[in-house]
């Protein structure tokens, strides 16, 4: 009998490298997403976007490549979103008011792509070590952006300055722990009651 036909591997198309490199990076978010950062491998990848390894090792270098860059994408699109939450016209004299405005667009934004912020406020559960030092760094940018806000906030305020940094890091823990209960259980917390719930805690702060 003639030996039976070898089946072929899957056939990756040609496209451009920028192209295949979002496909690759699309895949590993998806990948995040449904199986955490401890799910994530070069093969796992591979097998979400349909290629084979040396596909993805054709893209990038390596896993870290890979989540770096990944990274880089989503912190853009986060940190970008994040700075257009922050009102333009913000009252320093009504710091109650900038951040309920500021947490009610956050809230909204959050809600429409949360697959954007999930990496960044997902817990670091099998975090590798080259997305955990790019998550704190960006961390340590919005956090010194909180702590410009809160100095200015303190110079219409009667009494003593604020402790700005201190403050500041308050401020990014309630934000980001609030960020993860819209991501995982948005019906049960809704915008409006997490902006009443963030408003009414830093007000505390601010007395």
């Amino acid at each position: 009998m003639p030996d039976a036909p070898r089946q072929r591997r899957p056939y990756a198309a040609r496209v451009p490298m920028e192209v295949r490199r979002e496909q690759l990076m699309d895949a590993a978010l998806r990948v995040i997403v449904r199986d955490g950062y401890g799910g994530v491998s070069v093969d796992a990848i591979a097998k979400e976007a349909g290629v084979t390894r040396p596909v993805v090792y054709g893209a990038f270098e390596g896993l870290g490549d890979l989540l770096t860059a990944l990274l880089d994408r989503q912190q853009v699109r986060a940190f970008g979103r994040l700075l257009q939450a922050l009102p333009e016209d913000a009252d320093p004299a009504d710091p109650v008011g900038l951040v309920k405005a500021g947490i009610e667009q956050l809230a909204t934004m959050i809600r429409e792509d949360p697959d954007t912020w999930r990496p960044i406020l997902q817990p670091p559960e099998g975090l590798p070590e080259v997305v955990r030092q790019r998550i704190e760094a960006d961390r340590e940018r919005v956090r010194l952006i909180f702590a410009d806000l809160i100095a200015g906030v303190s110079t219409t305020q009667d009494g003593p300055p604020f402790d700005a940094e201190l403050y500041a890091h308050a401020v990014l823990a309630i934000l980001e722990h609030f960020g993860r209960l819209l991501i995982d259980d948005p019906g049960r917390f809704t915008t409006e009651r997490m902006v009443d719930g963030a408003t009414r805690l830093l007000s505390m702060l601010w007395r």
